[in-house]
């Protein structure tokens, strides 16, 4: 993070903002400083991500679920706004760790192994987040906590890309932890860190888009949009984040209901088929219609 707060210190904060005399490596500073560029960030990320996707990728047909909630877009927009600067000052608090050089964070790319040791980071930073996410999540829905932190999150049933970071702002800070604790633990390159960072906000909308579909290769070991449905409507199956292994491992692996030919979009056609049927019924028996104008 110390090199978007040196990018934001030289050409906006130092120039612009504060004053000549508060020194950039101030404690103080630096917290207000990360505090700003966390939650900007934190916006713009979900904002441009959620956004993309919705109007790209995310199938329109799942908003005539039955379990879609009126206005959940909307909903899902409000809600994460309230919780982005809450969850952004415990982040914060790791972050000026960061800056304050008590991470294993590194500059030089020859400092470990080269190239090579990029690859091998981001391979090792996948594998360690995805499962302490497993555990942490599966935690989150344990009695003791479920209610209090992690519904919130499940209200959305079917979700949108809009309720990927929909959650409450401790349930966004203990699924994030993984990512901020990594550094501390293993050696990673800066400008690597930032690059995963946003890989994973990218992820997070991704199994939040309703496109189900999966190369038929990477079907039993990637878990995407189909499982984390399947995770939203039936609450104690596929933890986890971007593989299947940790859910495989802990009993908790259900093949998306979408693979099977039964998932969201079929409950979508089977539901207004039903309705259109009764419709029908409703217009032989002489009705005026209007049942099916409701409808429509």
């Amino acid at each position: 993070m110390d090199l978007v707060l040196d990018v934001a210190n030289k050409h906006v904060l130092t120039p612009y903002v504060f004053p000549g005399t508060w020194r950039e490596d101030d404690v103080i500073r630096q917290l207000i400083s990360l505090f700003v560029i966390v939650n900007i960030g934190g916006y713009v990320l979900y904002f441009l991500l959620a956004t993309i996707s919705y109007y790209t990728i995310f199938d329109r047909r799942l908003m005539k679920h039955p379990l879609y909630i009126e206005n959940q877009v909307w909903l899902e927009i409000v809600y994460t706004c309230s919780q982005v600067p809450l969850m952004a000052i415990p982040t914060v608090s790791l972050f000026l760790l960061e800056v304050r050089g008590y991470s294993r964070l590194y500059d030089n790319v020859d400092t470990l192994l080269g190239y090579a040791g990029l690859v091998l980071s981001a391979f090792t930073f996948i594998a360690f987040t995805d499962g302490c996410i497993y555990w942490i999540h599966r935690f989150l829905h344990h009695r003791a906590t479920y209610r209090l932190v992690h519904k919130h999150h499940h209200r959305w049933k079917v979700p949108t890309p809009f309720a990927s970071h929909a959650f409450h702002w401790l349930d966004g800070f203990l699924q994030s932890c993984p990512y901020h604790i990594y550094p501390f633990i293993f050696p990673l390159h800066k400008g690597l860190y930032l690059g995963l960072f946003v890989f994973v906000n990218f992820w997070t909308v991704s199994i939040h888009d309703g496109d189900y579909r999966v190369p038929e290769l990477l079907k039993p070991f990637i878990n995407g949009s189909a499982h984390h449905t399947d995770h939203h409507l039936f609450y104690n199956y596929n933890y986890g984040q971007f593989f299947t292994l940790w859910d495989r491992i802990g009993g908790s692996f259900r093949t998306p209901s979408s693979f099977l030919g039964e998932g969201p979009i079929k409950t979508v056609e089977d539901h207004w088929a039903k309705l259109e049927r009764a419709n029908g019924n409703i217009v032989n028996g002489k009705s005026d219609g209007s049942v099916h104008e409701k409808v429509e």
